[in-house]
């Protein structure tokens, strides 16, 4: 078993919606809650493209490199008397083979297997991709210089911090009554804004998950060349 593993996050982009609470709670396990901001849910997609990564006692040399994706919601969860910010994350989805096979054996974290194109040449952003089940992710976007008028969010500061708090993720698991969990440690963590000229995934589209009028895009944030590991936290078990 690996307990961490560290790399490179080349490119980490957050794709970020506001939800209408009561949506999302039924989409949460026991003991989880949205964590509100502005009195919307927040949920997204993070698109991540990952480098070097191997076991922390590996040489960077034999790292592996892969573009993946998770979906993801910012959380609350009561934990021995107090309440702690997380994200919950039901589906994970990766380019790599690799890490498709060790997902959820060596390392927590099952992971859907997908093919992507990417095109990323340092101020413009194009991003596809497609799942084995069927799921499709688009995304075209640039630099930009703040947050889209009318996001929930004052500042990017404030964007900022709301998303460094879920850096532990419990991910949903085949067997329904444990999550896997990671805590993403990052080096220096530095976001910007982006301006989108789409951003979709049919996750969001499914209106038996999402009704209408209760699910819309709020903005997007990226970080580049992160120093970072991942490490193995205790998994969760949960009511089925």
């Amino acid at each position: 078993m690996i307990d961490r593993v560290r790399g490179t996050i080349r490119r980490r982009i957050l794709v970020n919606y506001r939800v209408a609470p009561e949506v999302i709670e039924r989409l949460l396990p026991t003991g989880f809650r949205p964590k509100l901001v502005g009195g919307y849910a927040m949920a997204g997609v993070c698109l991540i493209r990952l480098e070097g990564q191997r076991p922390s006692w590996f040489p960077r040399v034999v790292g592996v490199s892969s573009e993946n994706v998770a979906h993801r919601i910012a959380v609350i969860r009561r934990e021995t008397g107090t309440e702690r910010e997380s994200v919950y994350i039901p589906r994970r989805d990766s380019a790599s083979r690799l890490q498709h096979w060790l997902g959820g054996r060596a390392f927590p974290g099952e992971l859907g297997s997908a093919t992507f194109a990417a095109h990323d040449d340092g101020d413009s952003i194009v991003i596809s991709m497609r799942a084995a089940d069927g799921l499709q992710v688009e995304f075209r976007a640039r630099d930009g210089d703040s947050l889209p008028r009318g996001s929930v969010f004052a500042s990017l500061d404030d964007a900022s911090r709301f998303f460094r708090a879920g850096s532990l993720g419990y991910s949903a698991t085949r067997r329904s009554t444990r999550l896997d969990a990671v805590y993403l440690d990052a080096v220096d963590w530095q976001v910007s804004a982006l301006d989108v000229e789409l951003a979709r995934s049919t996750y969001f589209d499914d209106r038996a998950r999402f009704p209408i009028g209760s699910v819309e895009f709020d903005s997007a944030l990226i970080m580049r060349n992160i120093e970072h590991e991942w490490r193995r936290s205790k998994p969760l078990r949960i009511s089925a």
